[in-house]
């Protein structure tokens, strides 16, 4: 291993080989992160991303305190597709609509830029809050973030027109994506969008997306109460 420094889908790749290889056969405990930040000429955080999309593949066992081991039966990766909210929209027989709320160029918060990987003193990124909507009516706030280093391009589009997600979807293709999705207490900027009561429970979905070893966007998607979540063929 040369002592470049690597970027986690590199690193995540080669982890994939030492399974296949049985380097690190089932049930084996892997070495620590930090050994392998070492080793591989890497952040420990590059390091802990790769082995966290490792672990959503089935390949790895990751728990708190007892290390990070091989699967002893690693099950196959789920496939997932970034959804176009317009689509969403469209597909349970509503009108869908699209407004820009906020658009502003500015530094990132230090847990953005640590998800999007913009390093220790990030450039500027774009900032996008907007509201999507099913006849008329809240449908989905959205606080966006877009890494403009892997977004070519993005500075100059009118989100105005045509929502970031449509424009991503189109522009940057991805090559992973991690998601997670929890009820949560609307804040104000969320409650007022949606026409809700400050502290109502809401549903919340947070997705950052990366294309090949680049950190594209992080979104922050919230929903109104009594919203229900479909998966359509």
């Amino acid at each position: 291993m040369r002592a470049a420094r690597r970027g986690w889908a590199e690193i995540a790749e080669e982890a994939r080989r030492r399974i296949y290889r049985r380097d690190w056969s089932p049930g084996d405990l892997i070495p620590t992160e930090a050994a392998l930040a070492v080793e591989w000429g890497a952040s420990r955080g590059t390091v802990n991303r790769a082995l966290q999309v490792l672990a959503a593949e089935g390949w790895l066992d990751r728990r708190r305190r007892a290390g990070t081991r091989v699967a002893l039966h690693p099950t196959p990766p789920a496939t997932f597709a970034v959804p176009l909210t317009r689509d969403e929209v469209e597909r349970i027989g509503r009108r869908y609509g699209y407004a820009l709320r906020r658009r502003e160029v500015l530094a990132p918060p230090p847990g953005i830029a640590q998800r999007l990987e913009m390093g220790a003193a990030p450039g500027p990124a774009l900032h996008v809050v907007a509201l999507h909507l099913a006849d008329g009516r809240p449908y989905a706030h959205e606080d966006r973030w877009i890494n403009p280093a892997a977004a070519p391009g993005i500075l100059d589009a009118d989100v105005a027109a045509v929502s970031a997600n449509e424009w991503l979807l189109a522009n940057v293709p991805y090559s992973g994506a991690s998601v997670s999705v929890g009820a949560e207490a609307a804040g104000p900027e969320a409650a007022e969008a949606l026409g809700c009561a400050v502290g109502t429970a809401i549903l919340t979905m947070d997705r950052t997306t990366w294309a090949t070893a680049a950190g594209v966007t992080h979104v922050r998607t919230t929903y109104p109460p009594g919203h229900r979540m479909w998966s359509l063929p």
